[in-house]
Formats: structure tokens, sequence, C-alpha cells
């Protein structure tokens, strides 16, 4: 039980990441030293996703759910609606490139907002 509790809360900070990764930006727009959690997360994500990479969460999530007996996708809440998000079927390197772009071009807008206000307070 206590495997399983743990590979599901690998799986909550695993989206939590990918919700910042996405939508950090607009956190930063309301308080902007949020940018020095957000850049470097929004970096690393993108780099895993262009590069082909593995995050590090998805084989300690894998470990904990074996130690766990557990063989598949099935299950409770977390597994049926959460896994589907953050590992799609079908993902390929292409996918993943678009998927960094992607965090990019959704990042972007607001990072140039809060740059060009800056340099017009200067």
């Amino acid at each position: 039980m206590a495997y399983r509790l743990a590979a599901d809360g690998v799986l909550i900070v695993h989206l939590a990441f990918i919700i910042w990764v996405v939508l950090g930006a607009l956190a930063v727009l309301w308080r902007p030293h949020l940018a020095w959690l957000h850049l470097p997360a929004l970096a690393w994500a993108v780099a895993l996703e262009l590069n082909g990479w593995r995050c590090p969460l998805t084989p300690l999530e894998n470990m904990l759910r074996l130690q766990a007996g557990q063989a598949g996708l099935e299950g409770g809440f977390i597994e049926h609606y959460l896994l589907r998000v953050i590992y799609p079927a079908g993902l390929t390197p292409t996918i993943q490139l678009w998927l960094g772009l992607g965090a990019l071009l959704i990042n972007l807008p607001p990072y140039v907002w809060l740059i060009r206000r800056r340099w017009r307070q200067r």
C-alpha cells in the first residue's frame, strides 16, 4: 500500500510540474520573482522534450508501481485520469518536439509582455 501511495504521489508531483511548466508564466505576471522558479523548470522540460529524454520521475514512478505489485494502468481515479494526461498513448519524438515548442510558445507572450513593461518603466 505504501508503494502505491508513493507512486501516486510521484504522479501528482509530475502533473503539478507539467502544469507549472505550461502555465507558470501566468503566475510570473502576478509575482515576477517566481520567474526564478519557472524559467529553470521550463528550460528543463523543453530540453527533455526536444532531446527525447525521459523525465527521472517516470522511472521512479514505474519502480514504485512494480514494488506495489501493479502491472498496468488499472486502478482508481489517479491512474484512470492522470496517467493518460502525463503519458499519452502514441507519444513519439515528433510529438515530443511539438510539446516542447508548445510549452515555449505558451510561455513566451507573458514573458515578452513583462519584459516590455519593465523596459518602459526604466
